[in-house]
């Protein structure tokens, strides 16, 4: 049998064990779902970034908050991030200030709370798929090195079943385990970077919005 068709990537990994098998597959199950992750990631943050920007525009250009507020309420089913904090800040003290009779702390509390549930509800989003990408990050090497660890104890114990042990005989199994460790690498290491680099993306967000309820409380309270 020719040796170089044995040591090919394809003929180790199907030649492999079964659970080595299940851990290759399952290691290239969750590199494909972190990456899809990730694109979904890239796209969500590049647009709440640039959305925040454009609202960030508007509000501090000095026009009517009213009229700001109607453009908002208009294009209510893409509502998110800033905007929607501005939004659910704005129609509670619209409302209270409505009734009357209330006092200007009991308004401004009630807004802010309003803002901050709606900031919650932003966070929250921004922060999906996140725990994956970590888990994937942070497993996939353990998962590897325990298809390393399987595969080399394979290959040892064939050898008990050979009376003149050679290098022929040993290769395959620990190329086998060492194919394991690579793909947890593979899956680990792109998780890894995704996850530093979308969690400070979503910090500079999460200072951005709350910097926007302080300032817009500022200027709620001088309006009441």
């Amino acid at each position: 049998m020719n040796v170089a068709q044995d040591m090919s990537v394809f003929s180790l990994i199907s030649g492999a064990t079964l659970p080595v098998q299940a851990v290759m597959v399952l290691l290239l199950f969750a590199s494909l779902v972190s990456w899809w992750y990730i694109f979904l990631k890239v796209i969500s943050l590049s647009r709440a970034a640039t959305e925040a920007e454009a609202f960030e525009h508007a509000f501090w250009s000095g026009g009517d908050l009213n009229k700001l507020y109607d453009s908002v309420i208009a294009g209510r089913r893409s509502t998110q991030g800033m905007a929607a904090i501005f939004e659910a800040g704005f129609k509670e003290y619209a409302k209270l200030k409505r009734q009357g009779g209330m006092e200007v702390g009991d308004i401004m509390e009630s807004a802010r709370r309003a803002m901050r549930a709606a900031y919650n509800r932003e966070m929250d989003d921004l922060d999906s798929h996140l725990p994956f990408l970590a888990s994937v990050g942070s497993v996939s090497p353990y998962i590897g090195l325990f298809g390393t660890v399987w595969g080399i104890m394979n290959s040892f114990r064939g050898l008990a079943n050979v009376a003149q042990a050679t290098l022929a005989h040993v290769a395959p199994g620990i190329s086998e385990a060492l194919i394991a460790t690579a793909m947890g690498l593979f899956a680990a290491i792109p998780a890894v970077i995704a996850y530093n680099r979308f969690a400070a993306k979503v910090d500079r967000l999460a200072v951005r919005y709350d910097s926007f309820i302080e300032e817009f409380s500022n200027i709620l309270q001088r309006k009441v």
